[in-house]
């Protein structure tokens, strides 16, 4: 069993109502909001992706190379400020979602590695974003084949010690 994580932003916390005992059992890293970030990419909806000035490098790089074999990746999502994270919670418990579900999905504010400015959330054209289905696309297993390769890692596998859902599309670039 692991310890409690140490407790980030214990106001923006309790505003949310996370308490240190949803915090207990899980494996949690905090991570610093990125202090440097470059424009990654922009998608055809003109949103832009900010990431590290090394990962937006090895997006690139893997991008290109999956594009060399055959395959798109989508960039979902990339950089998310700690208030950013703030918001997403606020947005799904103003729509009714327990805070217990919430957290099985998305980290709490201070705890997301998309905070970092190195983790990404990659889709493709043939599959739904931010779907589990992804795992069964010919782009996840090329991630898994040759992600390491650009120095990325699938961050939350079924059965992960920080408590969360699977999520085959979130890729993080290891420091």
């Amino acid at each position: 069993m692991h310890a409690p994580a140490a407790v980030m932003h214990p106001p923006l916390l309790a505003a949310l109502g996370i308490t240190p005992a949803h915090l207990a059992g899980r494996a949690l890293v905090a991570h610093a909001e990125a202090t440097e970030l470059v424009l990654a990419e922009r998608n055809a909806a003109g949103r832009e992706f900010l990431l590290t000035p090394a990962t937006a490098a090895a997006w690139s790089a893997m991008k290109h190379a999956a594009a060399q074999d055959g395959l798109a990746l989508l960039l979902v999502s990339a950089f998310r400020s700690i208030e950013r994270q703030a918001e997403i919670i606020r947005a799904k418990l103003a729509a009714g979602c327990s805070l217990e579900d919430i957290l099985a999905a998305s980290a709490p504010p201070g705890y997301s590695e998309h905070h970092s400015g190195r983790a990404i959330d990659v889709g493709t054209p043939e599959s739904e974003a931010l779907d589990e289905c992804f795992e069964h696309t010919p782009a996840f297993a090329w991630l898994q084949r040759r992600g390491a390769e650009f120095g990325f890692r699938l961050s939350y596998p079924r059965g992960n010690a920080e408590g969360f859902v699977y999520e085959p599309w979130h890729w993080c670039l290891q420091p």
